[in-house]
């Protein structure tokens, strides 16, 4: 999701998109983790200030922490709370869905721009969503975001390993496409990951394959794969070689069909009148 969310917002900044920003809803990390890699990603303050905006989920998901610093302020007689940040707005009840839409969409208006301003959506976890919300509510969710005539596109991320099959079915189905990263190295015996094994880990860190469902039109559903490859604070994206794919073609059944006819059977197919064949005699 940091790399998702760093390249759409540089996208925003530089005006090769439709959305003129992007606001991230954050459940996993904290504001500033977000801001220090995009940071990193070469966006400078200007652009974070004027692309970026981010629903502080994480730091107080339920609005304890206001309370605690509620009762010290008062206790001690002195200001505790820290100013929020420029981009960054705190949400403090994330059981609230449509408050947390309200929200989010106010954020996205407060981005400048000339004539109608459209801005993109990341929600950074849909698990996390998950333990305080339920399916239902979180589609109905997500569903009213993508109806709405401002924002241009929304992704989330949710870890599938962590929930039953039938709850990421059930965000599937809103989705246009749908990008899923496994292990590049797996045991070829039980088709997983050796849990303490250095170098299947160190393999994995790096390197993942990315397969890639794209829903068109028509209902038909493209499928693409690629390897995902990370170096540094960059993302690299390698198309599937040669070897692999002529592997996969090993794998497929020989069948052999035999085409030609025999004499018995030419000369039945000669004698053959169909019905629509005109049989006057002249």
């Amino acid at each position: 999701m940091l790399h998702l969310a760093a390249a759409v917002a540089s996208n925003a900044a530089a005006g090769k998109a439709q959305a003129r920003g992007l606001v991230i809803v954050a459940f996993d990390r904290s504001p500033e983790v977000y801001l220090d890699f995009m940071r990193r990603r070469g966006l400078d303050p200007n652009a974070l200030n004027r692309c970026v905006r981010i629903l502080d989920c994480y730091s107080d998901p339920i609005g304890w922490n206001q309370k605690i610093r509620s009762q010290q302020q008062q206790e001690s007689g002195a200001d505790l709370c820290s100013a929020n940040k420029e981009n960054v707005t705190i949400f403090r009840n994330v059981k609230d869905l449509d408050k947390l839409m309200c929200s989010t969409i106010d954020l996205g208006r407060g981005f400048a721009g000339e004539g109608k301003i459209y801005f993109s959506i990341a929600v950074d976890s849909i698990s996390s969503m998950l333990r305080r919300a339920s399916v239902s509510s979180i589609s109905s969710f997500l569903s009213n975001l993508r109806s709405h005539d401002q924002i241009s596109s929304i992704f989330w991320l949710i870890h599938s390993d962590l929930h039953e099959p039938k709850f990421s079915r059930a965000f599937e189905c809103l989705s246009t496409m749908v990008a899923s990263l496994e292990p590049a190295v797996v045991d070829s015996v039980y088709e997983e990951e050796i849990p303490g094994n250095i170098s299947f880990l160190e393999e994995n860190y790096s390197k993942a394959k990315f397969y890639l469902r794209l829903k068109r039109r028509n209902g038909r559903v493209k499928h693409l794969y690629e390897e995902l490859h990370v170096e540094g604070n960059d993302v690299r994206f390698v198309s599937a070689s040669s070897v692999s794919t002529e592997v996969s073609q090993s794998l497929l059944p020989k069948v052999q069909f035999n085409l030609e006819l025999s004499e018995k059977e030419r000369s039945d197919k000669a004698n053959v009148v169909l019905p629509f064949e005109h049989q006057a005699a002249f």
